[in-house]
């Protein structure tokens, strides 16, 4: 088959091209900007590069033509950004524009990659496929996500979109740039002042996993319209701290702070990094801990039954991503 992917170039589709790359004889077109470190490893994978990007909409259609699948993973993952038009412009705006050109040039198959995230914290827990969406959102992030999500199910059920939608649940492993791996890495290195939200509790994955899920979800025949959580490992933040500790032999930060003194000192550091358009120190941003704060607790069986994935214990990902902070 011939597969269009968004967003090769980041820490989920890159392990998504990589496992296409090894295991299956598929034509790869990849989207890229245009000043993309990473192109290069991609031709070297093999892959077709399309310079564009998902906010612009010829990019898309000239990648897209000709092709038979897509796979979507492109998307702003970040909890502050100096310029907050951003999440609308890729997770809102860039998803519409990337459903609309697979409509336009009739692909058979799209799999979306959305967050469990955009569910906020439903009556449910932990909570499946089938359960309601919670009322709220913690995060720019989860809000905008979650509003690329209604496009995409709008368009399945009046234009007849033939997706298939993943929400990973929080995402490890090695080469993770983001929100979890700069944690994994300011507890190894010693950088947190303290540790917070003892009592939060969040469902990791490895990406690895995510990817296996995404491809598996691609190739299996007759679910278009399908929801998988990707997700496993439910776990306290006191105990992930713990394993990351005796993992890594790093020591905890010796002080906790309550949860309301870490939600005043977000606030406060948002404040100053709205003004120096600096990120806010360990994090601290307001939606960072927020999401932190309020968790999530993800039941991602069924990708294990009609996915036949299974998931990689937790402790890999941390090791593997604790081994890439050392060298």
């Amino acid at each position: 088959m011939k597969i269009f992917i968004t967003g090769a170039t980041g820490f989920i589709g890159n392990k998504v091209l990589n496992q296409l790359c090894l295991g299956s004889e598929h034509e790869l077109i990849c989207l890229v900007r245009k000043h993309s470190e990473a192109s290069e490893c991609l031709k070297n994978l093999g892959a077709n590069l399309i310079i564009g990007d998902v906010t612009n909409k010829e990019s898309i259609l000239k990648g897209m033509k000709g092709c038979d699948w897509v796979i979507h993973v492109a998307g702003l993952y970040s909890f502050w950004e100096s310029n907050t038009d951003r999440y609308k412009q890729v997770n809102i705006d860039g998803t519409r524009n990337v459903m609309e050109c697979a409509l336009e040039t009739n692909i058979s198959k799209i799999v979306h990659v959305s967050s469990a995230a955009v569910y906020g914290k439903p009556g449910d827990s932990p909570f499946t496929e089938k359960s309601k969406i919670g009322p709220v959102r913690f995060s720019k992030y989860a809000q905008t996500k979650y509003e690329g999500d209604q496009i995409v199910w709008e368009l399945h059920e009046k234009k007849g979109l033939p997706v298939v939608v993943i929400y990973p649940a929080a995402v490890l492993g090695a080469g993770d740039p983001k929100a979890s791996g700069r944690y994994v890495s300011d507890l190894v290195h010693k950088r947190l002042p303290a540790t917070v939200f003892d009592k939060a509790t969040l469902t990791w994955v490895h990406v690895n996993d995510v990817a296996e899920a995404i491809i598996k979800a691609l190739e299996k025949p007759d679910n278009i319209g399908e929801k998988y959580f990707i997700g496993k490992h439910i776990m306290l933040l006191s105990d992930f701290n713990k394993m990351v500790s005796e993992i890594s032999g790093a020591h905890l930060p010796v002080m906790h702070m309550p949860d309301f003194l870490s939600m005043a000192g977000a606030y406060f550091f948002t404040g100053i990094s709205k003004l120096i358009k600096i990120q806010p120190p360990w994090g601290m941003s307001v939606d960072q801990m927020r999401m932190m704060k309020e968790g999530f607790v993800v039941d991602g069986s069924k990708a294990e039954k009609e996915l036949e994935l299974t998931y990689t214990p937790v402790s890999d990902a941390i090791e593997e991503e604790i081994a890439a902070h050392h060298n």
